[in-house]
């Protein structure tokens, strides 16, 4: 599936606070602990927990938090298909969109089990 200007447009627009809960619970209902999740996201972001609560408190969108991200010099390694999308095939243009899916990819691995150090990408030397 191809990415539009109006889809970027849409999830750049909604608010991460009302997301993370989501996020949250999936992992949860997983068994998987909240360390877990914000070591995913601080390795993806460089937000540790208390950057995390401060941005849902300010209710920014995923425009902002993806603006003030540190995105994790591995991210590029971050590959596959999320919600019908093949994150290597989306598009410079519609970088907050590439963001917003490549983080639910790490999600989904956590989610599904995968080891940690699988998850937190690694360049090979």
């Amino acid at each position: 599936m191809k990415v539009t200007a109006e889809k970027n447009e849409k999830v750049a627009n909604m608010i991460f606070a009302s997301i993370y809960p989501l996020y949250w619970n999936k992992l949860e209902k997983k068994g998987r602990t909240r360390e877990e999740f914000h070591q995913v996201l601080k390795w993806f972001t460089g937000f540790d927990e208390a950057k995390i609560q401060a941005l849902i408190k300010e209710k920014v969108t995923f425009r902002t938090f993806f603006e003030q991200a540190k995105i994790h010099p591995n991210a590029h390694m971050i590959k596959g298909v999320v919600c019908g999308y093949r994150i290597e095939e989306i598009e410079d243009e519609f970088q907050v969109y590439k963001e917003c899916r490549r983080m639910e990819k790490l999600i989904d691995e956590l989610a599904k089990g995968r080891k940690m150090e699988k998850i937190l990408r690694v360049e090979k030397k």
